[in-house]
């Protein structure tokens, strides 16, 4: 694929043409119907556009017959699914189409990367015509604010690059031994006790109910949709520490700040668990919309098997009191009789495959988060700054030559609900820090999660990708130049 179509993830059609290429001027208009579902997409685009030119871009809500037209609709004459988009850029003029705005948005981040700089310092496109659809409904980031604060305007830039990369769930761990990152008002005392610190005694925060709105805005209009987590009935130091009786003997412990995992845990013979359970949930389902949420359930190292499965029961229940659907880590996948369509998150892929099987066999659905693949704050190399080794090395090929659908053995056909990319903080500080293990390496997982497999190839997609490094580099990204890639300082 040339330079000029250099889209990541790769989509399902790329039919280049001969007809003029579509010129960004100071007449260039986007036009949209007069709906209001309609409008929030428009002025994405007219921001984009007029970002990159240099120009502001209008938002007109009639049909001119001119070059020069973004022209933006929704569609019903395209494949079925949600997200499926089509952009066809020839004669001066760009069609934006699809049967959803989510569809819409898809093909706004494709006309981003099909922008390209003229000699005379202009902007084009060249004429083409794509179709598109993803692979997998689940396309995600899971990313881990606990360990370390991610502030709203470094996770809106990290936001961004989601959807520069279609990807469309932002799993967001908001609580673990450290620290508890989210204001709930049924239990204030849990940010004002247990969110001033992050590792190592580095400054902390938390996000009010006015940063989660806009953190929940700032998502919906990319197409992304947030899904909360809130870890029980392990990795929950935090709340001990903000809730006496959360505690056996009415004694919280100090608060923790290393990254050990798996000594701190519920009970469940505690009337106040269950309260706990039913308040933080209840909060977390009246304060997110959409259909899930994440109840954690990994590395209970001190807990008996039938305690473990009440307490994962009574979080399930205190998620589907609220009519959401529940995700969870794959330790849960041992719980029998999980809510109906529960999504396990499989993590490690070097333990008993069964519990898996059995579970998606019951009707749960796996989310593929291999650690050995997508946990992205592994180490590119032995001696790489930044990141852990415990799952390994994560170089750039890694992240991308990997079927999800191959992970387990015989998993039910359609078991697989998607994929989604891990970043955990313990020794992630800053954006830069953020941003240099995500890049280039969440862009191969994006075209995991949304190409066909038959559409993928490691040299064509290291070759598209030479764009992006561009990109990034415009942006002031922090990124990892690997010597797996090809890049323009090579």
């Amino acid at each position: 694929m040339s330079d000029a179509f250099a889209i990541v993830p790769v989509p399902l059609v790329v039919q280049p043409s001969s007809q003029a290429p579509f010129v960004i001027t100071r007449s260039t208009v986007v036009v949209v119907d007069a709906d209001e579902e309609l409008v929030p997409v428009a002025v994405l685009t007219a921001d984009l556009l007029g970002r990159v030119s240099g120009r502001a871009v209008e938002i007109r809500y009639a049909e001119p017959d001119a070059p020069g037209v973004v022209r933006m609709r929704l569609v019903e004459d395209l494949p079925p699914g949600p997200e499926t988009y089509r952009v066809v850029v020839g004669q001066g003029r760009v069609r934006l189409e699809a049967r959803t705005t989510d569809g819409l948005v898809h093909a706004v981040v494709t006309l981003r990367q099909l922008l390209r700089e003229r000699a005379d310092g202009g902007m084009q496109v060249d004429a083409v015509r794509i179709e598109d659809a993803p692979r997998y409904p689940w396309r995600g980031l899971s990313l881990d604010v606990a360990r370390h604060f991610v502030s709203v305007p470094d996770l809106r830039v990290l936001i961004g690059l989601m959807g520069h990369y279609k990807l469309n769930v932002l799993h967001l761990h908001l609580t673990d031994d450290q620290a508890w990152r989210l204001d709930l008002p049924s239990r204030p005392e849990l940010v004002r006790r247990s969110s001033a610190h992050s590792v190592g005694g580095d400054p902390g925060g938390y996000y009010s109910a006015t940063d989660w709105d806009e953190i929940l805005a700032y998502a919906r209009a990319r197409a992304i949709r947030v899904v909360p987590e809130i870890d029980v009935p392990g990795h929950v130091n935090a709340a001990l520490h903000a809730y006496d009786e959360l505690n056996p003997d009415g004694r919280a412990p100090d608060e923790y700040l290393g990254i050990e995992v798996g000594f701190s845990r519920l009970h469940d013979d505690l009337p106040a668990t269950h309260a706990f359970l039913a308040d933080v949930f209840g909060d977390l389902a009246d304060m997110t919309p959409g259909g899930y949420l994440h109840i954690g359930g990994d590395e209970v190292l001190t807990m008996a098997p039938d305690e473990y499965e009440r307490l994962v029961r009574s979080a399930a229940a205190a998620v589907t009191a609220h009519g959401k659907r529940v995700v969870a880590w794959q330790e849960v996948a041992s719980v029998a009789e999980l809510p109906a369509g529960t999504v396990v998150q499989y993590w490690d892929t070097r333990v008993d495959p069964a519990p898996f099987v059995a579970a998606a066999r019951a009707g749960a659905r796996l989310l593929m988060s291999p650690a050995s693949k997508v946990y992205l704050d592994m180490k590119y190399r032995p001696g790489f700054p930044l990141g852990q080794e415990w799952a390994g090395h994560v170089e750039l090929r890694d992240a991308y030559d990997w079927e999800p659908d191959e992970l387990v053995e015989d998993l039910p056909p359609d078991a697989v609900v998607g994929v989604e990319a891990g970043l955990w903080t313990e020794t992630l500080r800053t954006l830069d820090d953020l941003t240099t293990m995500l890049l280039p390496r969440l862009a191969a997982v994006a075209e995991v999660a949304w190409s066909a497999p038959d559409r993928r190839d490691f040299d064509d997609f290291t070759a598209r990708l030479r764009a992006h490094g561009r990109h990034w580099d415009r942006l002031g990204l922090a990124w990892h130049h690997t010597p797996q890639g090809s890049w323009d300082d090579a």
